[in-house]
């Protein structure tokens, strides 16, 4: 029985209520009266429905799609403006003991090489990132309660924080981790991260079984109810993400609103972050293998279907899409995108891009300068902001400010400033020649006459090498 408030898997993610949920939308995917009214609810910036979003999902009328596409570009720049917030992976270890069907990592691979990152050698991939100017990671691990327990996850927490070279600091540390228990969410609480991270993978209980055949990982119910335990655990921020290619987009796309729905109805917040990565190739993985791939227009329309149901979430795109790709679902809602991702254990060290112990096949592979210089000519500033995090403007307190359209008084004179720190500390000249034009241009946008003075302050002292000023 369908129960968004039901603390189980199975009644929060109900597969009869999405096999009705598809069944409605084939029968009203043509049904300009209903389409109209749905329309004119996502106007209203609360968002959509799974049902809803579902009909708008299977309408294959031209002019409507080109409306969606036109309402989640209105919705994101409306909750988000021109910024896109940057961030990379930080892989610290490929042991893992589950045996994932689409993973390289997967137990049974014996030709990957395996590899833990030291903290000394942690320390040096930070140093590394921090080099190129980034700010903001996101840690990654196998599950491998011998190799990788939570005291290790812990220790790198601790690691990353604690580097500091030149101007260089990392000031937010998301985590994707397995799921665990509330304890452990509580010990990553204290160690002070910032996003739990965590992919379902797929909604479809049967395949998914399938498709984790060994490991802990197989308990579907344990991994779909991990976000409750670390909402009790303490963590305000919390991350979705399918892994579209593995089941039916249809599917995927209602169970994961579903999902959304269930964190609101039961925790008053919904995910901080959603992600949208799609399967790649990668070591013994060939994505031809899967039935259920999804053309880039598919794609694209799944991402502005997000945006408008769910319009105060955070949107992940990683480095797994190309260039064209990501410009494309950026004007569609997409706020975050990584940049100079390396998805090896150990990569960001190496001179060349290590292909070995990739996780996934990194089809944008542009330098940070590169993707920092691209977003501006194409009107996006590019934020390394940290200030809610650190500012406690988590959780409940964040979604309040970014439903009501308040965090944008904070937040557009944050990415000016972290992206006046970009460009003294790490820029090309012509990067930095764009970018302070950008600055100049989108400090008359700040509409509160205090903080825009406040704002060009900051940069300036900035200029003079003073770091770390935030709203």
């Amino acid at each position: 029985m369908y129960d968004p408030k039901s603390m189980k898997a199975e009644e929060f993610i109900s597969h009869e209520e999405i096999e009705a949920t598809l069944r409605y939308a084939d029968e009203n995917c043509s049904n300009r009266p209903l389409i109209r009214e749905i329309l004119d609810k996502a106007k209203e910036c609360k968002g959509l429905s799974h049902r809803e979003a579902s009909v708008l999902l299977a309408c294959e009328i031209p002019e409507v799609i080109e409306e969606i596409y036109a309402l989640a570009g209105e919705i994101k720049r409306k909750f988000y403006g021109n910024r896109i917030v940057m961030f990379a992976p930080l892989y610290l270890s490929n042991y893992c003991v589950n045996g994932c069907v689409y993973c390289p990592y997967h137990h049974q691979n014996g030709h990957i090489p395996r590899r833990k990152l030291t903290q000394a050698e942690v320390a040096q991939e930070v140093v590394a990132l921090q080099d190129m100017g980034h700010k903001r990671l996101a840690i990654e691990a196998g599950e491998d309660p011998v190799n990788n327990p939570i005291e290790y996850i812990l220790e790198c927490i601790q690691t990353i924080y604690g580097i500091q070279h030149k101007n260089g600091a990392i000031r937010r540390v998301n985590v994707n981790i397995a799921a665990t228990t509330v304890e452990n969410y509580r010990k990553l609480k204290e160690a002070g991260i910032g996003t739990y991270i965590l992919f379902q993978e797929t909604y479809h209980k049967e395949s998914y079984e399938k498709l984790h055949p060994t490991g802990p990982k197989h308990n579907y119910c344990y991994h779909t109810e991990a976000m409750d335990r670390a909402m009790e655990g303490g963590i305000d921020d919390v991350g979705l993400g399918v892994l579209y290619g593995l089941e039916l987009y249809r599917y995927e796309l209602a169970g994961q609103l579903m999902h959304a729905e269930h964190l609101e109805a039961v925790h008053g917040v919904g995910p901080h972050t959603i992600s949208v990565p799609r399967l790649k190739k990668a070591d013994d993985i060939d994505p031809t293998k899967f039935d259920n791939g999804i053309s880039d227009e598919t794609f694209a329309k799944i991402c502005a279907l997000i945006r408008i149901a769910v319009p105060y979430t955070g949107m992940i795109i990683s480095t797994r899409e190309s260039q064209k790709v990501r410009e494309q679902v950026i004007n569609l809602g997409v706020s975050q995108i990584s940049g100079a991702s390396r998805t090896s254990v150990g990569g960001y060290t190496e001179a060349d891009r290590p292909t070995d112990t990739e996780q996934f096949d990194v089809s944008d592979q542009r330098s940070l300068d590169e993707v920092v210089r691209w977003l501006m000519e194409n009107g996006h500033i590019p934020s390394f902001c940290t200030a809610c995090y650190r500012e406690g403007r988590t959780g409940d307190r964040f979604m309040s400010l970014c439903k009501s359209g308040q965090i944008q008084n904070c937040c557009h004179p944050n990415a000016l400033i972290t992206l006046k720190e970009f460009l003294e500390d790490y820029a090309s000249a012509e990067t930095k020649r764009i970018g302070e034009a950008m600055i100049a241009r989108e400090l008359s946008n700040i509409p509160n006459e205090k903080t825009r003075g406040i704002t060009a302050d900051y940069i300036g002292k900035i200029a003079g090498g003073e770091r770390d000023f935030r709203f």
